[in-house]
């Protein structure tokens, strides 16, 4: 049986991911802040942890070592939040916030990782987004962690070539996992997926089909939607002309 990690796992793409994943017998480690409602059983394994703390993060480390006999197939880092407002109605403390969630804890994880992952000769897996390759209108400390998340992981993945290991990105657009709950905090901070914003949703369902389908073709690059691989190539092609696109479409401008 293959193991596979899942950061975000309690959320409602981490959710599908792990469907996907156990429909195929894979066992599957699900963190998240809070794991209530998951069950713990042969082909799942819920763990409580803050990957912005290190004792959490060590902890649940330690027990997916010994779930995993140490050797994990796939690691996925799909914990995140978003920041909705402008830039100049947010604080320093608020951004930080944002790279120590969408950034460094997928960094500790990796890092975490990085020897059960060679073990198994695996594939690390990073959830990015549009706005981890272009500009994104309200969105400027979520779209630079996920540019920094893209940078580290596609920088990794010619380290982690010689030991038998892929990396991968995968880019979703607007994925409906949080709509209907638009709470967010004095600082915009918000759950990935609740903004109202958005254009063209997709189901977690049919995103986690998507990003594994890709990941099975040993692909590195993922743009995960019709709105996703349509933003890739406009931007590719013209920049100004996508952002032009984007501040019409998102910005309302």
């Amino acid at each position: 049986m293959k193991h596979a990690v899942i950061s975000g796992g309690a959320g409602g793409l981490g959710r599908a991911l792990a469907a996907q994943l156990q429909a195929e017998n894979w066992a599957v480690a699900l963190l998240d802040l809070s794991v209530e409602g998951l069950e713990e059983n042969t082909s799942q394994l819920p763990l409580a942890c803050d990957l912005t703390d290190a004792a959490s993060l060590a902890r649940a480390m330690t027990r997916i070592a010994e779930w995993s006999d140490g050797a994990v197939d796939l690691a996925i880092y799909n914990a995140g939040v978003t920041q909705i407002g402008a830039f100049d109605a947010t604080d320093a403390a608020s951004h930080r916030r944002v790279f120590e969630v969408n950034y460094f804890a997928a960094v500790d994880m990796a890092r975490a990782l990085l020897a059960p992952v060679r073990a198994a000769k695996g594939a690390h897996l990073a959830i990015s987004s549009v706005a981890g390759f272009s500009p994104l209108y309200h969105r400027t400390a979520y779209a630079a962690s996920k540019h920094a998340l893209e940078g580290f992981f596609s920088s990794l993945r010619s380290e982690e070539r010689a030991h038998g290991v892929h990396v991968a990105i995968a880019a979703p657009s607007f994925v409906a996992t949080n709509i209907g709950k638009p709470e967010r905090g004095a600082d915009g901070i918000a759950r990935p997926g609740s903004a109202s914003d958005g254009m063209d949703y997709m189901t977690p369902d049919r995103a986690a089909v998507e990003i594994l389908h890709g990941l099975d073709r040993h692909r590195d690059f993922i743009p995960v939607g019709r709105v996703a691989r349509l933003a890739w190539r406009i931007n590719r092609l013209s920049p100004r002309l996508f952002q032009r696109l984007m501040e019409r479409n998102i910005g309302g401008s």
